[in-house]
């Protein structure tokens, strides 16, 4: 499949419509995934989004939907749905934890798609996109499991165990039904595998800050803003790139924004918030601490977001 073919299908994909409706705030027609430059450089533009994380069915279904609900209305450009997975070989302890006590409760993936469904309903434009692995898509059956995503309102698919290399079959139907395919490239990714991967991503290009799995993290290396610098360099402006794995305050936002970041992706740091304010008991007054936390949190981020 060429890119043009996958680009061109996807031109009503909310995800898709996202990053082109904020590069070409500045100019009088809208820049489409077809043409060429696609994106303006990071250096002339003021915003760039943010992407936040949550697991479906965490701690509870109610739960889920409201920290979605908290998070748009703060500020979150595009919603990153984790849908629960046994063996989360990518995540970290934190999402490793609150992707099991969503299993534990029954979430499989088809009520991880009606909550979905739920906040679909409630926030019929924001990008969402489902975080998981390809053994739920295999186990269902690839044409079956992604038609009911879509149905449900996902634009898209991040499956970190799913090689490019083996991804026809995935990307064409994806590409059928209207969905981005995100694939990840990491530090130790070369030039040639980077084009590969670049060239076979839509909606965004995934950039895994460092080696390793999910999880929050102090400081980033200058080596860091090099590898991102770097990827930017190689794909130009054929794909948006977020950064993600560690983000965890403004200035980390600000970092990756400063090496070329289109976005960036928070995951564990939010996660993080509800476990604190997560006890098993039904507290309405810990809740609306956690939702309020959540809130700021991501406030702030987005303001970061904003240069």
């Amino acid at each position: 499949m060429t890119r043009n073919i996958q680009s061109n299908s996807l031109q009503t994909n909310r995800l898709v419509k996202k990053f082109c409706e904020l590069y070409s705030k500045s100019q009088s027609s809208s820049i489409t995934y077809a043409s060429s430059p696609r994106f303006k450089p990071s250096a002339v533009r003021k915003e760039h989004l943010l992407i936040c994380y949550a697991v479906a069915g965490y701690p509870d279904i109610k739960t889920t939907k409201e920290i979605v609900s908290a998070m748009i209305e703060s500020g979150a450009d595009i919603i990153e749905i984790g849908l629960p997975f046994s063996d989360p070989i990518a995540d970290g302890p934190i999402i490793q934890e609150a992707s099991f006590i969503a299993l534990t409760h029954g979430i499989i993936p088809d009520k991880a798609l009606e909550i979905v469904k739920d906040i679909r309903k409630e926030f019929p434009n924001t990008p969402i996109v489902a975080m998981t692995y390809s053994n739920i898509l295999y186990k269902a059956g690839f044409s079956k499991f992604m038609r009911k995503a879509k149905k449900s309102g996902i634009d898209g698919f991040i499956l970190p165990d799913m090689p490019f290399e083996e991804s026809d079959k995935y990307i064409n139907e994806a590409s059928r039904l209207n969905l981005a395919t995100i694939f990840l490239a990491s530090p130790n990714t070369n030039e040639e595998r980077l084009r590969s991967i670049a060239s076979r991503s839509s909606g965004f290009l995934y950039l895994v800050s460092v080696y390793g799995t999910t999880g929050i993290r102090k400081t980033f290396e200058d080596s860091t803003a090099k590898y991102v610098k770097n990827t930017k360099k190689i794909v130009g402006s054929s794909i948006p790139i977020a950064v993600g794995f560690g983000i965890s305050n403004p200035s980390h936002v600000k970092f990756m924004i400063n090496a070329g970041a289109d976005a960036v992706i928070v995951a564990s740091a939010i996660i993080n918030i509800m476990k604190h304010y997560t006890d098993g008991r039904d507290n309405n007054k810990k809740k609306e601490e956690m939702l309020k936390k959540v809130r700021i949190f991501v406030s702030n981020m987005k303001k970061s977001c904003i240069q």
